[in-house]
Protein backbone atom coordinates (compact mmCIF):
# COMPACT_ATOMS: atom_id res chain seq x y z
CA UNK A 1 0.00 0.00 0.00
CA UNK A 2 1.50 3.35 -1.01
CA UNK A 3 1.96 6.19 1.47
CA UNK A 4 -0.59 8.39 -0.30
CA UNK A 5 -3.16 5.57 -0.37
CA UNK A 6 -2.60 4.89 3.35
CA UNK A 7 -3.23 8.56 4.15
CA UNK A 8 -6.39 8.58 2.01
CA UNK A 9 -7.73 5.51 3.80
CA UNK A 10 -6.88 6.96 7.23
CA UNK A 11 -8.62 10.24 6.32
CA UNK A 12 -11.71 8.38 5.09
CA UNK A 13 -11.91 6.30 8.27
CA UNK A 14 -11.38 9.40 10.42
CA UNK A 15 -14.26 11.22 8.69
CA UNK A 16 -16.47 8.12 8.59
CA UNK A 17 -16.36 7.70 12.38
CA UNK A 18 -16.19 11.39 13.43
CA UNK A 19 -18.76 11.72 16.22
CA UNK A 20 -17.95 15.43 16.61
CA UNK A 21 -19.40 16.50 13.24
CA UNK A 22 -21.58 19.63 13.74
CA UNK A 23 -24.49 18.20 11.68
CA UNK A 24 -24.47 14.74 13.28
CA UNK A 25 -28.01 13.38 13.57
CA UNK A 26 -29.23 13.54 17.18
CA UNK A 27 -30.71 10.03 16.78
CA UNK A 28 -27.31 8.38 16.21
CA UNK A 29 -26.09 6.42 19.23
CA UNK A 30 -22.81 4.72 20.12
CA UNK A 31 -21.40 3.00 23.17
CA UNK A 32 -19.02 5.83 24.04
CA UNK A 33 -22.00 8.09 24.85
CA UNK A 34 -22.81 5.90 27.82
CA UNK A 35 -19.32 5.59 29.32
CA UNK A 36 -19.18 7.91 32.29
CA UNK A 37 -15.49 8.63 32.50
CA UNK A 38 -13.39 11.70 31.94
CA UNK A 39 -11.30 11.80 28.78
CA UNK A 40 -7.81 10.43 29.37
CA UNK A 41 -5.36 11.48 26.63
CA UNK A 42 -3.02 8.64 27.58
CA UNK A 43 -5.61 6.04 26.57
CA UNK A 44 -5.90 5.35 22.87
CA UNK A 45 -9.38 5.87 21.42
CA UNK A 46 -11.15 2.59 20.76
CA UNK A 47 -13.07 3.77 17.67
CA UNK A 48 -15.01 0.54 17.83
CA UNK A 49 -17.41 1.66 15.12
CA UNK A 50 -20.52 0.29 16.81
CA UNK A 51 -23.35 2.71 16.01
CA UNK A 52 -27.14 2.44 15.95
CA UNK A 53 -30.14 4.58 15.18
CA UNK A 54 -32.47 5.62 17.98
CA UNK A 55 -35.48 5.27 15.65
CA UNK A 56 -34.79 1.71 14.45
CA UNK A 57 -32.62 0.44 17.33
CA UNK A 58 -30.37 -1.21 14.72
CA UNK A 59 -27.31 -0.31 12.68
CA UNK A 60 -29.61 0.50 9.75
CA UNK A 61 -31.48 3.81 9.68
CA UNK A 62 -35.15 4.28 8.72
CA UNK A 63 -34.07 4.93 5.12
CA UNK A 64 -32.30 1.56 4.86
CA UNK A 65 -28.80 3.07 4.93
CA UNK A 66 -26.04 2.33 7.44
CA UNK A 67 -26.24 4.35 10.66
CA UNK A 68 -22.78 5.76 11.31
CA UNK A 69 -21.39 9.30 11.59
CA UNK A 70 -20.22 9.53 7.99
CA UNK A 71 -23.74 8.80 6.74
CA UNK A 72 -25.63 10.53 9.54
CA UNK A 73 -23.95 13.94 9.18
CA UNK A 74 -25.94 15.11 6.19
CA UNK A 75 -29.14 17.08 6.68
CA UNK A 76 -30.11 15.95 3.17
CA UNK A 77 -30.56 12.39 4.44
CA UNK A 78 -34.34 11.88 4.51
CA UNK A 79 -34.49 10.55 8.08
CA UNK A 80 -32.01 13.06 9.60
CA UNK A 81 -33.25 14.16 13.00
CA UNK A 82 -36.86 13.00 13.07
CA UNK A 83 -36.59 9.52 11.55
CA UNK A 84 -39.26 10.24 8.96
CA UNK A 85 -38.38 9.22 5.43
CA UNK A 86 -40.25 11.75 3.38
CA UNK A 87 -38.57 13.79 0.66
CA UNK A 88 -37.74 17.27 1.90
Amino acid sequence: MSGAHSRDVACYVSERFDTNHPDLCPALRWKGQFVLAEHDPTVQASNDGLFWCLHTQTCIGPDGELAEPGNCSSRSRECHGDGKCEPR
